[in-house]
């Protein structure tokens, strides 16, 4: 029982996808660190993904929030002639750049997973080494809108699309205690004319029905509630999904404090400190 306990210290934080509402993940980050709540490893999806791997390497929450809010749909729309996706993903790949400061996985200050989806095989594909931005790229790539990327011969596509949520997979990597994040969807209702509210509209249905379980497994959920001013693709609105993020966080910051408590976890510096250790 004692060594279950041990494998347990630290908290394994799952950041699921929402495009412009996973930048709430930035203000959930924010009270973490402001309640020194010690992170061991984080698992990502699609903009989970971007925004833990740029936490992972050491960028300041400060930083991050400052490029969010500079952020629009035109930094990343990059129109190429429509063979598999209607994005090239060239603009895509410098904002990853920018916010993961080309760093690799081995510099990641705190272990991170990434979470893409092989669209050929129809399977996960989980990484935890090679090319940081060519992954996290992968992981964000809607199919339909952005090219895929091809890694190791595979196909890859935006993780969310079958783990949203990445829960199991976190479960299957680290016994830690898992904190998750759930950003939502914003399914509406209204008439579709054009080929990327369709798609948009498809995800979030998707996105939606999967999280309906996929987000029960861990041991603290964040739900996060933007209601349905935030939409995918709302970047406009980077202040909002933040304080969201903050909002939600602050909300279950006493009951993970007191779980850790339990299991009298030791001092772990946050990331940027000088020092990482289990």
């Amino acid at each position: 029982m004692l060594e279950f306990l041990k494998k347990r210290r630290g908290v394994v934080l799952v950041l699921g996808g929402g495009s412009a509402r996973g930048l709430a993940h930035i203000g959930v980050l924010k009270v973490l660190e402001k309640e020194k709540i010690p992170i061991r490893r984080i698992v990502g999806t699609s903009m989970g993904a971007l925004i833990g791997a740029a936490y992972s390497v050491g960028m300041p929450l400060k930083k991050m929030e400052e490029i969010a809010h500079k952020f629009n749909w035109k930094t990343v729309f990059d129109p190429t002639l429509p063979r598999i996706g209607l994005l090239a993903g060239k603009k895509l790949a410098k904002v990853v750049a920018e916010l993961t400061e080309n760093k690799s996985f081995e510099q990641c200050r705190i272990p991170i997973a990434v979470v893409t989806t092989d669209i050929e095989k129809n399977e996960r594909v989980v990484f935890q080494k090679g090319n940081l931005q060519k992954v996290v790229c992968a992981s964000c790539s809607w199919p339909g809108i952005f090219n895929p990327v091809r890694i190791d011969g595979r196909l890859l596509v935006d993780g969310g699309i079958k783990n949203s949520v990445p829960t199991r997979i976190a479960r299957s990597m680290d016994p830690g205690y898992m904190v998750a994040v759930d950003v939502g969807f914003c399914v509406k209702e209204g008439k579709i004319d054009n080929i990327f509210q369709m798609l948009l509209q498809s995800f979030q249905i998707m996105g939606e029905e999967l999280n309906r379980y996929q987000a029960r497994i861990s041991d603290v959920m964040i739900k996060v509630d933007l209601g349905h001013n935030i939409d995918q693709v709302a970047f406009n609105k980077s202040r909002e999904a933040i304080a969201g993020g903050e909002k939600a966080a602050a909300e279950k910051a006493g009951q993970i404090k007191r779980m850790l408590s339990v299991y009298n976890f030791p001092s772990i510096k946050m990331a940027g400190q000088e020092e990482w250790r289990d």
